[in-house]
């Protein structure tokens, strides 16, 4: 590990003692997680400690852990990572808290602390359905108002649940049940590994 690692990742967990749950380091970048219950003041710490100065979201996004690992993965299913950015100390970290309830996911939200993060957060709700407390507007933000689920769980239907088509007769888009085939879904590579161009 680099001499800049070492003395970020020293000063994350001097700053963040009790906090943290987890501290990992590979590829040349720093993991960290937090329960939910701290997840709003780690952030608040992150962004204004004097050594961290993690001033932007650089991106958030939801994750399901379901199936990870060939499904056995033992832990909460649904998780929010941040990447932050010090641009005045030109260093980067990955924070990751996982919701409490795999049910009803819910974490705070941060756009209060970061702005930009509402719509990372829409992105998060509309794509894996995870919740965010206190988010001014949380509605989806890719799929349609009328769409049902969410496309980026490991169980929703690789074909969807409802697809749309204009109706000539009642000139309106309508929905119905999908009238797609199943099929096997997973690319067939062909390789020459002999061929050398």
């Amino acid at each position: 590990m680099s001499a800049k690692l070492d003395h970020l990742s020293a000063q994350l967990k001097l700053a963040l003692s009790g906090y943290i749950t987890k501290h990992t380091v590979a590829l040349g970048e720093i993991t960290i997680e937090c329960k939910a219950e701290h997840f709003i003041e780690v952030c608040a710490k992150v962004r204004d400690h004097a050594e961290l100065k993690f001033e932007q979201l650089i991106d958030l996004c939801g994750v399901d852990y379901a199936d990870y690992k060939d499904g056995t993965w033992e832990g909460a299913r649904y998780a929010v990572v941040l990447h932050l950015l010090s641009v005045s100390l030109n260093q980067r970290v990955r924070l990751r808290a996982f919701a409490q309830d795999d049910d009803f996911p819910v974490l705070p939200t941060l756009v209060d602390m970061w702005p930009v993060a509402n719509w990372y957060e829409r992105e998060a709700f509309d794509l894996f359905g995870i919740m965010f407390e206190n988010h001014p507007d949380l509605r989806r933000i890719l799929t349609d108002y009328g769409f049902v689920g969410h496309p980026f769980r490991k169980d929703f239907p690789m074909i969807g649940n409802v697809e749309m088509r204009y109706d000539p007769e009642q000139q309106r888009v309508i929905y119905q049940p999908v009238s797609i085939e199943l099929r096997n879904n997973v690319p067939r590579v062909i390789r020459d590994e002999g061929a050398h161009g």
